[in-house]
């Protein structure tokens, strides 16, 4: 007899799944982001150091035949952490900007570092679930997280899913060192509200 197909499923992954599934996970970062390929293997490298830093919580999206299609991790952010230090910088540049909020949001934070979902499968509320699996078990007081500002302009999955979570600006047309892309940086208090119907669609934080 024929095994019956698994169900599409949410997962925890652990240190030592996540680097098993690295490249998977990766090729649906590349994917969904449209960048290169030669972006894996300095990609690689971080996301197992990443691995490794207080807080990393690490989930996925399993379809039907055990293959990977989402994605997200994060972990407790803070001083000497390359994002910490970049926003941190943004905010006190911004000092005394009615639109810009305090530096007291860079502490007691998980930072959403990366959450993405295979083009083919967006559409299906699995980003929101990767993303609220994650809120969850956060172990922080804040949720923090950057995506580009062109998704503001246009809204595309991203940003609908951030704001129908409850995430709102925190620094905006955020210059990251090396990257001209303005990002957004946004942040809410935890826990999460109750879900919503909507919809997916991949993050970046640059790191």
């Amino acid at each position: 007899m024929t095994a019956a197909p698994a169900r599409p499923r949410l997962v925890g992954l652990g240190r030592g799944e996540f680097a098993d599934r690295l490249d998977e996970a990766i090729d649906i970062y590349v994917t969904a982001m449209g960048y290169p390929r030669s972006t894996l293997r300095q990609r690689r490298s971080l996301w197992l150091e990443h691995s490794y830093r207080p807080g990393w919580r690490a989930v996925g999206w399993l379809d039907e035949r055990n293959r990977l299609t989402g994605i997200g991790y994060g972990y407790w952010g803070g001083p000497g952490q390359w994002w910490f230090e970049e926003v941190r910088r943004g905010l006190r540049a911004r000092r005394g900007d009615p639109h810009t909020v305090g530096t007291d949001w860079l502490t007691d934070y998980f930072e959403l570092t990366e959450l993405h979902v295979h083009p083919g499968a967006q559409g299906s509320g699995i980003g929101e679930q990767l993303l609220r699996a994650l809120a969850r078990d956060a172990g922080r007081a804040r949720m923090l997280l950057s995506t580009p500002e062109y998704g503001h302009r246009e809204p595309g999955r991203a940003w609908r899913l951030y704001r129908r979570t409850g995430f709102r600006d925190v620094l905006r047309e955020h210059l990251f060192t090396g990257d001209p892309r303005p990002f957004a940086v946004l942040g809410r208090e935890l826990p999460l509200l109750p879900p919503a119907h909507g919809t997916d669609h991949p993050t970046h934080t640059p790191a």
